[in-house]
């Protein structure tokens, strides 16, 4: 089935930055998952296709849209409160589509996509009203370093201890923007109030690609790991902070 487009609020009238992957209706369970895409590429990149089909395949309503700047045809990514702003509101938009019913609600994505959906989950203050609790966040590739591998000084974890939700980071062992044992490292100076997840998949890069020719094989492991996750989350009772 193909995805379903969909305005956004607050969008330009007639904009349909989104887009709805529905759920399997054999494998349906009442959950949606907002994924965003990483910094270099919008939603309609393979890897994003690729995901929110396989992760709609297996019962879950998936949403994915395209940042502002990306929508605009730029290069450069948004300032981080612009990027949330636009999560922020998909999140809305998405929750209330005629076509959802969840009782569970995961955001996350790619890279810079997952970094933006942990600013969200870290701001409880600052959650929509109008919008469900959270359950969960899922990153693929978390950028625990800058692009290019630079080990300058760069706080991208104080903020994850903050996260009330359970949180699942999808890491690969050969990302240069850090290993799982990097992030784990990192994590070790702060004191989550939920848990943060670590899962490393061993050979991958920062797209989860292997050298392996078993790609297929990881990528459906990865795709059932994360539903089961989901699965395995228990629906949240945290409040927003309107």
């Amino acid at each position: 089935m193909s995805p379903l487009a969909f305005h956004v609020q607050g969008d330009d009238a007639g904009s349909k930055a989104a887009l709805l992957y529905q759920a399997s209706k054999a494998t349906k369970r009442p959950y949606l998952f907002v994924l965003a895409h990483g910094a270099g590429a919008g939603h309609a990149h393979p890897w994003m296709v690729k995901y929110a089909r396989s992760i709609a395949e297996r019962g879950v309503d998936v949403v994915t849209f395209n940042f502002p700047y990306k929508e605009a045809g730029r290069s450069a990514p948004d300032r981080a409160p612009v990027l949330e702003d636009s999560f922020r509101r998909v999140i809305v938009s998405a929750a209330a589509h005629r076509h959802v019913e969840a009782t569970k609600l995961f955001i996350g994505g790619k890279s810079m996509g997952g970094r933006i959906a942990t600013h969200l989950a870290s701001a409880p203050e600052q959650w929509p009203s109008d919008a469900p609790s959270l359950d969960g966040v899922i990153v693929f590739g978390y950028p625990l370093n800058p692009p290019g591998g630079s080990k300058r000084a760069a706080d991208r974890t104080s903020h994850l201890a903050r996260i009330a939700v359970p949180t699942l980071v999808v890491q690969g062992t050969r990302d240069t923007f850090g290993g799982p044992d990097a992030i784990r490292e990192a994590l070790k100076s702060h004191a989550p109030r939920a848990p943060i997840e670590v899962r490393g998949i061993d050979g991958g890069d920062h797209s989860l690609a292997v050298r392996k020719s078993n790609q297929d094989q990881i990528d459906n492991e990865i795709w059932d790991g994360v539903v089961e996750w989901m699965a395995n989350v228990l629906p949240s009772e945290l409040t927003t902070g309107n």
